[in-house]
């Protein structure tokens, strides 16, 4: 094969992988008009309702989250917590700007699809092959959106982001260093035994990618193990701070529909252990259900949180570039 056939084939092969992704990128930007207006009204009512909750229901819903799943979601509860000292109010604009430039552009693209600017009756947008309709799409954005504004919400949220990694990296550092250590023991087998038969069932112009994926995939594992560890240990720790929060607002909700049972519930809580007999055995529940369910959120509960796996898996990625980087 003569280097201008390569070279040829080569060019081919990059345009077909861009014209599948521009398909992509154009399936996924209608997903994403469809689906971001119903996510930001769902979440503009869910702020509404947790602002009007009252503070006992709020703390017996905290206590429950932390007793039963604190050990599945540890470095994102853990950087929520942090985020409240680092500017959680500043981050909370920034994705109420987000939110809004996102609600702007989706109702210009709305408009947009519904030009027929050549007047033959049908959509201008649906005349357009995947390349144009890209190209036609970002304009938009470009042309409709508030780049100070867009500007100003991502400085905050990554000055809060900063603000989260410093804690958690002192937080989890332990855990942050041997996950590092698991990924470079695998690395020295992987890249002598496996990358050298990937590499050789690879084309030659991808297997550059070779060792990087591989490599993701043994930080992967080392995350995985190095966190189920952890899991175990913040589940333990968590299971008890959310058993007795669970327990104490339990208790304060008897109090308040003065329910008594049988003068188990006195008027100050301090004067009775009713509700620490009542978190421990909350506690050892919580436990167990993380502890039987592997540590990871089971069906049909996945499919409501994994936003929060997704958030979870950022978090640590981002924990030991930041460690690597430092």
């Amino acid at each position: 094969m003569t280097s201008d056939t390569k070279a040829k084939e080569e060019s081919k092969s990059s345009q077909d992988l861009a014209g599948k992704l521009q398909g992509v990128a154009k399936v996924l930007f209608d997903f994403l008009c469809a689906v971001i207006p119903y996510t930001i009204k769902a979440g503009y009512k869910i702020h509404a309702f947790w602002n009007h909750c009252d503070d006992n229901v709020v703390a017996a819903f905290i206590g429950f989250v932390f007793c039963f799943f604190g050990g599945m979601f540890p470095t994102l509860f853990s950087a929520i917590q942090a985020a409240e000292q680092g500017g959680r109010a500043a981050l909370v604009d920034a994705v109420s700007d987000l939110c809004d430039e996102a609600v702007i552009i989706i109702r210009e693209s709305k408009k947009d699809d519904k030009e027929d600017k050549d007047g033959d009756g049908v959509e201008d947008i649906k005349q357009l092959d995947n390349k144009e309709y890209v190209k036609r799409k970002t304009l938009l954005v470009l042309s409709k959106c508030n780049p100070k504004k867009i500007d100003k919400a991502l400085n905050a949220m990554y000055t809060v982001w900063l603000s989260v990694m410093a804690v958690l990296t002192v937080q989890f550092a332990k855990y942050i260093q041997m996950a590092n250590s698991i990924a470079e023991f695998m690395k020295q087998p992987v890249e002598r035994f496996v990358e050298p038969i990937v590499i050789a069932a690879t084309p030659d112009h991808y297997d550059k990618w070779i060792p990087v994926i591989l490599g993701w995939i043994c930080e992967a594992i080392g995350i995985s193990l190095a966190w189920t560890i952890a899991s175990i240990q913040i589940a333990f720790a968590s299971s008890m701070k959310g058993g007795l929060m669970l327990a104490r607002a339990g208790y304060k909700a008897l109090l308040k529909h003065n329910i008594r049972l049988g003068g188990l519930i006195v008027d100050n809580h301090e004067h009775t252990n009713i509700d620490e007999y009542a978190s421990y055995v909350l506690a050892a529940l919580g436990f167990m259900f993380q502890f039987f369910v592997g540590f990871r959120a089971p069906f049909p509960l996945n499919l409501l949180l994994w936003p929060f796996e997704i958030g979870e898996w950022i978090i640590r990625v981002g924990l030991m570039r930041n460690s690597n980087a430092s």
